[in-house]
């Protein structure tokens, strides 16, 4: 069975995998594994993603490939974002880096007990 069979399968439901198998091992592994974010997307709506990677993130492109207009490849995009959580790029400093880093001397003390207030 392919991945869009199973996603076709599961009308967007969602689901768990509880065994994988390491092709060319035959290790098989038992357990309840989430499957990623982009898996749960709908068949569609992975071809979307894949296009616009594989695209560099045009839209001029994304346009072109799919025959529609701006606003709705943003829009397109919009509702999938909706559905995926997004690393935090910039996360809030542990105590333990803010500590390392006022060791350092890299901030001052007033400076570390800001950035851990902030972090609270």
């Amino acid at each position: 069975m392919d991945w869009q069979e199973l996603t076709d399968l599961t009308h967007g439901q969602p689901f768990v995998v509880e065994r994988v198998r390491l092709a060319g091992s035959g290790v098989a592994i038992e357990g309840q594994f989430e499957t990623p974010q982009l898996a749960q997307l709908s068949a569609d709506d992975q071809v979307f993603v894949a296009a616009f990677v594989r695209s560099h993130g045009s839209i001029k492109e994304m346009e072109r490939i799919f025959g529609v207009s701006y606003p709705t490849v943003k829009s397109r995009l919009n509702r999938i974002a909706e559905r995926l959580d997004f690393v935090d790029t910039d996360p809030a400093p542990t105590g333990a880096d803010v500590v390392d880093r006022l060791q350092r001397g890299e901030i001052s003390v007033q400076e570390a007990l800001a950035e851990l207030e902030r972090s609270r």
